[in-house]
């Protein structure tokens, strides 16, 4: 049975990777942005294109009010039965360094907008009994890193409330997972880790592709996934 889905932050590239492949599936794709519209319109385009059904969505997933609205009238329709949390920016510093703005919005971004999305979405998707939840994560959260303590600690939030949301509603054929990749290809990671970093820092020598996120994350929203539940699966090359 196909189902409907909600990508947010689905104009990125491992959001738009993922847009992609849900729909390919089968299943009918809203692609979230809040900035990004253009990117998003683009994403709905190619999946209309390959013979898909995709529709753009807007709002600030950090505005409780206005996601609430936005989100009640794809509720009109019937449940989103797969959630995609995929959200989330991050601004670097060295903790001393750090101001107070770039550790609120990294913080309220991922984890204050996996409330305001998750949250109303929850009642009708546990009314339906059947559900997927993945929430994108980041290697960051498992191993740390330098200049990223507000990312380390938004994604270790989210890692947290995955594995007590899924046992929350296990009963109810709902799964909550988490994906944290590692150095994936997108434009941000080219201009954070050259060639010579990757070889380093990755025993397989490359970096992971969008599509290969993807790949985990229509495995984890599948029938086949009934009984993984609770989890953060990283994908990352053999990096930890």
């Amino acid at each position: 049975m196909k189902r409907r889905a909600l990508v947010t932050g689905g104009s990125g590239g491992i959001g738009a990777a993922i847009c992609k492949r849900l729909a390919r599936e089968g299943h009918f794709v809203y692609v979230h942005a809040n900035r990004g519209l253009e990117a998003a319109s683009a994403v709905v385009a190619d999946i209309s294109a390959a013979g898909g059904k995709a529709q753009t969505v807007s709002f600030d997933v950090t505005r409780a009010d206005t996601t609430q609205t936005a989100l009640e009238s794809l509720l009109n329709e019937g449940p989103i039965q797969i959630l995609v949390n995929n959200a989330g920016i991050h601004d670097d510093a060295v903790f001393p360094g750090m101001s107070a703005d770039q550790w609120h919005t990294v913080i309220n971004t991922s984890v204050d907008g996996f409330f305001n999305v998750t949250q109303p979405l929850m009642m009708p998707m546990i009314r339906s009994r059947w559900g997927r939840i993945v929430n994108l994560s980041s290697i960051s959260a498992i191993t740390g890193n330098r200049g990223q303590v507000n990312y380390a600690a938004a994604k270790g939030a989210l890692n947290a409330a995955t594995k007590s949301l899924a046992l929350e509603v296990a009963s109810r054929g709902i799964t909550v997972n988490a994906v944290a990749p590692g150095i994936i290809t997108t434009p941000m990671s080219k201009s954070a880790f050259d060639d010579e970093a990757i070889a380093r820092l990755v025993p397989m020598k490359r970096a992971g592709l969008p599509e290969e996120v993807a790949g985990l994350v229509a495995y984890l929203t599948s029938e086949e996934a009934a009984y993984v539940t609770a989890q953060v699966l990283s994908i990352n090359g053999g990096m930890i």
